[in-house]
């Protein structure tokens, strides 16, 4: 596990820090997954939840380890998905943030269009896949633990579905923002080109 987190270290170590005006990415062209390590840490801290949630609840006792190591898991994930993977996964990134006025203000950042268009199409397909799977999993957990009246097993499955669907949405936005930026830049772009033409038409005449 020391290696692993050493490694995730290391994928950190290439993500420039800029402030929230710049994002950085890698392009590989060529390879299978664009970016291998990173797709293990997005989808492990996932996996580990989930497993030592379903696990835990067969073979541990005490709900305050099953509790703790679980949300900590899945903080963990939100974390990573949040301020790593989706940067460079998908070259996405959003946060909130308070205003003056004491509103919660929503913050999308994405990179320009050309460099979206050679976004690796595999680690963004295991990017969005594994974020709606795992909600899709706390989902059917949190129903189970309502069959079973299981009150405090349903606390532990509502935080860790909460910090998923926070994930969901934020990038979700992110990404309808993004295109929306396509669509003006096209339009933009469109009207710059016939205004040249026409003057270019004019002036010939």
């Amino acid at each position: 596990m020391a290696q692993k987190f050493e490694q995730l270290k290391e994928v950190m170590s290439n993500v420039e820090e800029d402030g929230p005006s710049h994002l950085a990415y890698k392009i590989h062209a060529g390879e299978n997954y664009a970016h291998p390590q990173l797709c293990f840490f997005h989808v492990l801290f996932k996996a580990a939840s989930l497993a030592f949630y379903i696990l835990s609840t067969l073979f541990v006792d005490s709900f305050v380890i099953i509790f703790v190591v679980t949300v900590l898991l899945a903080a963990l994930d939100f974390w990573v998905v949040k301020n790593v993977s989706g940067r460079i996964l998908v070259g996405l990134r959003w946060w909130n943030e308070i205003n003056d006025a004491g509103e919660s203000v929503w913050k999308f950042e994405c990179l320009d269009q050309e460099s979206l268009a050679r976004m690796n199409k595999k680690d963004s397909w295991l990017f969005w896949w594994t974020l709606y799977l795992t909600a899709v999993a706390w989902i059917f957990l949190a129903i189970f633990s309502l069959i079973r009246f299981q009150a405090d097993y349903l606390l532990v499955v509502g935080v860790c579905l909460t910090l998923s669907i926070a994930n969901i949405v934020g990038f979700t936005r992110c990404r309808k923002d993004a295109k929306k930026q396509l669509q003006a830049f096209a339009t933009q772009t469109l009207a710059s080109r016939v205004s040249s033409t026409i003057q270019s038409a004019f002036t010939v005449i």
